[in-house]
């Protein structure tokens, strides 16, 4: 198993941020809980799930009323932190149970599993937290984007720089023109995911006792349990259960370009892959889109190009940057007509050439945590900034690429309305997938 990867480090920083411009934000008609505490659950609580939990608990305005993961070892562990929480394996048996006292979820699983538990939570108006890519599929994400508000629930995707004031000293810096239109940009990351062989592996092992194996497969196809193959990580690899590295970092990685840029549905979008399998991602992908204009860019399209697995876009493509500007590992790339952006991931932005921007000044900002930015919105005061209207269709872009990586060279014409491509019906067979018998979910 090949991976090379760069995780996040900013988890513990990204409590002391705020946003980069003062919003006047809707006051959400959500009736407090007689307590005065959020009812909270959650599923998938060891890895980033601890992590979410821990950082939801931190806000002081919750109880952690359950806990659900398919690894009996997991949540052991979680119920010590967590004593007088009631235990779950099957989150279908939590909201069953805990019907009516759950106010709040996050749903912190592999991605193929996101959408399942957050669209019945939704229905049940629960509020929820999810992490990225918010789904595995880009029907999914349409769904709970219109699911969302329907029920009239808080929500937020688990992109937590979104409210760190690296990412929002970028997004103010965009917004008031400081590099003037933005004529393209390019963002990358140095994540690998895949496998050298590209092929499922044969045979089975023991499924271990505190496995639930069934329950860790969803909606996924079945297949035999392999030890170290699929769970506890290693699943971001393959088709059916991660997004790759793409899937991983994109909505990170593109989220301050979207936010300042306010970046619509692309047009079109044409990939370069290592590889084509329908089994696991490809070592790297290149992801080309256009999408329609906007206020702060030139010309009638903006191009925006996504890489992963070590590519970076060359510097000559800024007229402002040294042939010798050594990149970030991962990070964007903003061209403007009057300068160039970089926004390194995770670290502070810097606006070029710098001779111009030396005196440049940087927002005053207030702190803003990303995960209590959540709690006060499922608690009614203001909506999360990564909130599924925003954090949906920015999850579809990514996930397109995941769809067009599998066609390396064609040009895909995408109709965002009718969540389809005009010009491949083959491309059309992953945008939704069919669930695994017995796992079928209202609403998706």
């Amino acid at each position: 198993m090949t991976m090379h990867i760069t995780r996040r480090t900013f988890m513990k920083r990204a409590a002391a941020a705020g946003l980069a411009v003062p919003l006047i934000l809707p006051r959400l008609s959500f009736a407090a809980p007689p307590s005065g505490k959020l009812q909270h659950a959650a599923i998938g609580v060891g890895g980033q799930g601890a992590s979410d939990l821990e950082c939801i608990n931190s806000s002081g305005k919750v109880q952690v009323y359950a806990l659900c993961d398919i690894d009996e070892n997991t949540l052991k562990k979680a119920a010590q932190k967590y004593p007088g929480a009631r235990l779950y394996r099957d989150w279908r048996e939590m909201f069953d149970k805990e019907e009516g006292k759950i106010d709040s979820v996050n749903v912190s699983t592999p991605d193929h599993m996101h959408a399942p538990p957050a669209m019945t939570a939704i229905r049940k108006k629960i509020h929820v937290f999810c992490e990225k890519p918010l789904t595995h599929e880009v029907y999914e994400a349409r769904k709970l984007t219109l699911a969302a508000k329907e029920h009239g629930v808080a929500t937020q995707m688990g992109i937590q720089i979104h409210s760190h004031d690296f990412y929002r000293t970028a997004v103010q810096w965009l917004k008031e023109g400081a590099i003037g239109k933005v004529k393209e940009w390019h963002s990358w990351c140095a994540a690998v995911y895949t496998t050298p062989d590209k092929k499922r592996p044969d045979g089975k092992d023991p499924i271990p006792p505190h496995v639930a194996w069934n329950l860790w497969l969803g909606v996924a196809p079945k297949r035999p349990y392999k030890k170290d193959v699929y769970h506890p990580f290693k699943w971001r690899c393959w088709r059916d259960f991660g997004g790759g590295a793409t899937g991983d970092f994109g909505c990170h990685i593109f989220d301050p370009v979207f936010t300042a840029l306010n970046i619509g549905a692309p047009l079109t979008i044409t990939c370069e892959a290592e590889c084509v399998s329908e089994e696991v991602y490809p070592a790297w992908t290149i992801a080309r889109y256009v999408f329609p204009a906007t206020t702060l860019t030139a010309g009638k399209e903006i191009h925006g190009t996504w890489m992963d697995g070590e590519k970076k876009p060359d510097v000559g493509l800024s007229p402002h940057l040294a042939k010798d500007h050594e990149l970030p590992p991962s990070g964007s790339m903003i061209i403007g007509e009057e300068g160039t952006l970089i926004i390194p991931h995770v670290g502070p932005p810097h606006l070029y050439p710098e001779e111009k921007f030396k005196e440049y000044p940087k927002p005053q900002l207030e702190p803003l945590d990303h995960y209590h930015d959540f709690v006060e919105g499922a608690l009614g005061n203001g909506k999360p900034g990564a909130n599924f209207d925003f954090a949906g269709p920015l999850a579809e872009t990514v996930l397109l690429a995941n769809v067009a990586n599998r066609f390396p060279g064609k040009t895909l014409e995408w109709n965002a309305e009718k969540l389809k491509f005009t010009n491949s019906h083959e491309a059309n067979k992953y945008i939704r997938r069919r669930y695994r018998w017995g796992w079928h979910v209202k609403g998706l």
